[in-house]
């Protein structure tokens, strides 16, 4: 990703919110691919193990936050002995930019990967103009 041009941010470790966040629980980092087109951005995210009544996305001031909840069904009898998975919440936060249309941001949850879609304002998307003779 090329953060000169991107519209879209990611939220530094530094940032005193979420570290603050991060203290109350350790969370994962989902792996993530970051799209942008004319029209807008497209961001996935893998977060395996969450179902839609789990995950939150939601925009706070300048801020796109996705955290979602990893749920594990264990039999009864059986005691797990090893996990490689630490923390059982997924969560990233990005800096939006004014360029981005936050009103209309999309979400879908498919097979464990979180698509978000964030529109660009209709006024700043590439437009072809008519040349007359």
């Amino acid at each position: 990703m090329n953060t000169q041009n991107s519209q879209l941010t990611e939220r530094s470790a530094q940032d005193p919110a979420q570290t603050q966040r991060r203290n109350a629980q350790a969370a994962l980092q989902p792996a993530l691919d970051i799209f942008e087109d004319s029209d807008g951005i497209t961001l996935e995210a893998d977060m395996p193990g969450v179902s839609k009544d789990r995950l939150n996305v939601h925009v706070e001031g300048e801020n796109l936050i996705l955290e979602g909840r990893l749920h594990f069904e264990m039999p009864e009898q059986a005691q797990a002995l090893y996990a490689d998975v630490r923390s059982t919440i997924y969560r990233c936060s990005f800096v939006l930019s004014r360029e981005l249309e936050v009103d209309n941001i999309r979400a879908n949850l498919k097979d464990g990967v979180l698509q978000v879609r964030i529109p660009k304002r209709s006024e700043l998307k590439p437009r072809r103009i008519t040349i007359e003779s």
